[in-house]
């Protein structure tokens, strides 16, 4: 599927440009709904191309609504909203970031287009009853498998079963790791979407007196 005929933002095509065809979770994520505002779970090995299913599923509702980028690490939360803002300089939208560990509603966010919140923060937020989040239209959940870890899980899952109640956004799961993807998916209330495919064949072998034994090599 080639990304530049994709119905997307001017700004989203020009900065993708070098991406001439989606790569197969990709292409699956744009079939089942993508970019019809549908809930998709998305599970896929590291580097196939799940952050750009996140950047398009953002870019597609801006001007309809906010997007929030949810993080469970400050670090990934910086780390996206750098790259956020490099793709939003030249347009008019807006994006913040907030992680702090202070129970605030935090109003500057209001004016905002798109939202960079660890879980903690949403958490806050929602607590504080913002009038803005009526106007959310895509959640973007990293590391969505998370939610079984006994630490951060029953943040992420008191945030999301009240976005699901409040305003029923499109939500977008991302997982390279998800023990029960389709009992997750029925959850959320989104549709499942695989696939194996990743752009470095993943080999296992045993290294053993320096050297590296591989599985199932060819004869």
């Amino acid at each position: 599927m080639d990304i530049g005929k994709l119905a997307l933002p001017a700004f989203f095509r020009e900065k993708y440009a070098k991406f001439k065809r989606l790569t197969p979770i990709q292409t699956k994520a744009v079939q089942a709904g993508l970019l019809n505002e549908k809930s998709l779970l998305i599970c896929a090995p590291t580097a196939s191309g799940k952050t750009l299913i996140a950047t398009m599923a953002l870019a597609n509702t801006l001007g309809k609504g906010k997007t929030l980028y949810l993080s469970p690490l400050k670090a990934l939360a910086n780390e996206k909203y750098k790259e956020y803002k490099a793709l939003l300089e030249e347009t008019a939208y807006n994006v913040a970031m907030s992680t702090g560990d202070i129970d605030s509603d935090s109003p500057y966010l209001a004016k905002n287009d798109l939202l960079v919140l660890t879980n903690e923060k949403l958490d806050s937020l929602l607590r504080h009853k913002v009038s803005w989040l009526a106007d959310v239209k895509t959640v973007v959940i990293d590391e969505i498998h998370l939610l079984n870890d006994p630490s951060r899980g029953p943040t992420l899952e008191i945030v999301l079963t009240l976005l699901k109640d409040l305003i029923s956004p499109q939500f977008i799961g991302l997982s390279a790791t998800i023990g029960n993807p389709s009992m997750l998916a029925e959850w959320l209330g989104a549709e499942l979407v695989q696939d194996s495919w990743r752009p470095v064949e993943l080999k296992k072998g045993i290294y053993h007196n320096g050297k590296v034994e591989f599985y199932n090599k060819e004869k």
